[in-house]
């Protein structure tokens, strides 16, 4: 017996998986050292963060978080627990990764170009503003889970340690830009300015915005207020 036809829709979802997989730079981070502190500029591939009720419905109960790679700010970390999200008509974003530590809220970050994908609209939020955004169905090894709300795009920012916003002459909830050299060069505004002293003078893009810009590790970045 012939084996069936694959749908058009079904090898066109496929195969913008594979495009964009192939072409979303997870972790590029550009280096600059105008401050007192090194300037790192990256590219935030789609994520999500969960709470342990989330996790324990999709990997099993008191399942914890392994460490896949550490991220820049301190006590961050890529986990090695990845999950499918399914978004309208069934549409859905494979290898999702998942990073660590467990927040007290579920959020899933995507950029624009998945947000097409899915079929459905993304609203720009701050990290944990999530009333009212769409929601999503998980699916993990040991079952599935379906978030109510916490599906954004979020929005770019900066983090910064007191004596960086200091240099720069900020405040915690001010806008700052971002100016990328090169070929593909360009500035990016509205960056919000997060400051604490626990963190790196870090900033935080998604994808679709380091694609546009050829954000590159030796790319020249310079953070203006």
């Amino acid at each position: 017996m012939a084996a069936p036809a694959l749908q058009r829709s079904v090898v066109e979802q496929v195969v913008r998986q594979v495009v964009l997989a192939r072409f979303s730079r997870a972790g590029t981070a550009a280096q600059a050292s105008a401050g007192p502190n090194p300037l790192v500029v990256n590219v935030s591939a789609r994520h999500c963060h969960v709470t342990q009720e989330v996790l324990d419905a999709l990997f099993g109960a008191g399942h914890p978080l392994k460490v896949h790679k550490s991220l820049y700010q301190d006590g961050s970390f890529a986990s090695e627990e990845m999950v499918t999200l399914i978004g309208p008509r069934s549409r859905v974003i494979p290898n999702l990764r998942i990073l660590g530590p467990c927040r007290t809220l579920n959020q899933v970050e995507l950029a624009y170009t998945d947000a097409i994908t899915l079929g459905f609209e993304v609203p720009l939020r701050l990290s944990g503003d999530i009333k009212g955004t769409p929601g999503c169905m998980l699916m993990g090894p040991k079952g599935f889970y379906e978030l109510k709300e916490g599906v954004i795009r979020a929005a770019r920012h900066v983090h910064l340690r007191p004596d960086d916003a200091a240099f720069y002459g900020v405040k915690n909830g001010d806008r700052m830009k971002l100016r990328v050299r090169g070929e593909c060069g360009g500035t990016l505004e509205n960056l919000l300015v997060r400051v604490d002293k626990a963190f790196k003078l870090e900033v935080h893009i998604d994808t679709d915005e380091g694609n546009g810009l050829c954000i590159q590790p030796d790319s020249k970045v310079e953070l203006l207020k």
